[in-house]
């Protein structure tokens, strides 16, 4: 779907009768115009509900200092964390930070956008997963020649630059930890099926297991969405299993925390009957107790370095960049806290 189609100066000259060299003397407040024919091409302008052309304005030089962000994700914490990191990158190169949250239909989230761009001039937009991978979105930004970045995207990695992180690896490296200490019945909580790193998380969880030859029930792998509320109702569903898992792997930290919770209500103690072990490192994961184990994802990195790509004008021309430069992995580090260190004095 296309953004939606906007006048030109062309139209706003047919339509008020003079050139487009006049029309661009108005508009712009430059040069010899008289009051009549002013106020004709501004009424003009005004009935066709023109805009100055984003692109336009881009290679004339000129730049409005706002940049867009646009989510639609289940997880507020990772939202929050990606939010700091972004608005600190902003004030540091002296950019404003337009966020806006897009709703679940696709044809308004497009007209969502398309009415950010015209009304901020943003100089370029972030796209956090799941927007990030939706093709109608990409197309009609490519459209509308705003330079854009991607965060975690899983398809049309050629589409534009985009940040990202090995999900796949790190969910191998915190399973392996995990069997290392002895655990087989590893129960996992998927994340948002929506959302390509909930697909490479949960391979690489697989993976783990069978590289060290642990075949495990399908029963012991329940779906969540990264919220709290779906961790409570999947660790329910492991938990309650006739032989429950002595270790859980979370998608993302809120779902981790909401296992230790549900734990807890249970009787069950983190983590001398159950490990959980969590992912992203966001402020929840040293907010509970257990403090928990998880994957440091750098989120904050991630934002600054979309930021910095945005301001750097690098990418305002993607047809002009090769899509071998698209690629930015930042690492991620294991942090090993309380939720899954057994105490050996015990």
């Amino acid at each position: 779907m296309a953004l939606a189609k906007r006048a030109r100066i062309k139209d706003v000259a047919e339509h008020s009768g003079v050139s487009m060299m006049t029309v661009s003397r108005v508009l712009s407040n430059v040069g010899k115009v008289s009051d009549k024919t002013r106020q004709l091409v501004l009424s003009a302008a005004q009935q066709l509900n023109y805009r100055p052309n984003v692109a336009a304005r881009r290679l004339a030089g000129s730049k409005s200092f706002f940049l867009g962000l646009v989510y639609n994700n289940p997880s507020a914490s990772y939202v929050s964390q990606f939010l700091l990191g972004a608005l600190k990158a902003c004030r540091a190169q002296g950019y404003h930070l337009v966020v806006d949250e897009s709703g679940d239909e696709l044809e308004k989230c497009i007209n969502s956008i398309s009415e950010l761009i015209e009304v901020t001039q943003v100089d370029g937009l972030i796209l956090l997963p799941p927007l990030c991978d939706e093709p109608k979105i990409i197309a009609a930004l490519q459209e509308s020649s705003v330079p854009f970045v991607r965060i975690s995207p899983d398809n049309n990695l050629n589409a534009s630059p985009y940040i990202c992180m090995d999900d796949y690896q790190a969910a191998f490296e915190i399973t392996e930890r995990l069997i290392n200490q002895g655990h087989s019945l590893v129960g996992h909580i998927i994340g948002d099926p929506n959302q390509g790193v909930s697909r490479l998380r949960y391979q690489g969880f697989l993976d783990a297991l069978r590289s060290n030859q642990i075949n495990l029930p399908p029963e012991y792998i329940v779906q969540g969405n990264f919220t709290y509320k779906s961790g409570l109702t999947a660790t329910a569903q492991l938990l309650s299993l006739p032989v429950p898992p002595t270790a859980i792997f979370a998608g993302n930290d809120d779902m981790a925390a909401a296992a230790i919770s549900k734990a807890h209500s249970m009787q069950i103690d983190v983590p001398e009957k159950l490990a959980v072990v969590g992912f992203d490192d966001i402020q929840l994961a040293t907010s509970v107790w257990p403090q928990i184990t998880t994957v440091k994802q750098p989120i904050a990195e991630m934002a600054e370095l979309a930021i910095e790509m945005l301001v750097s004008g690098k990418f305002a021309d993607i047809t002009k960049c090769s899509p071998q430069n698209f690629r930015h992995v930042l690492d991620f580090n294991i942090i090993e806290r309380e939720s899954s260190s057994r105490d050996e004095n015990k």
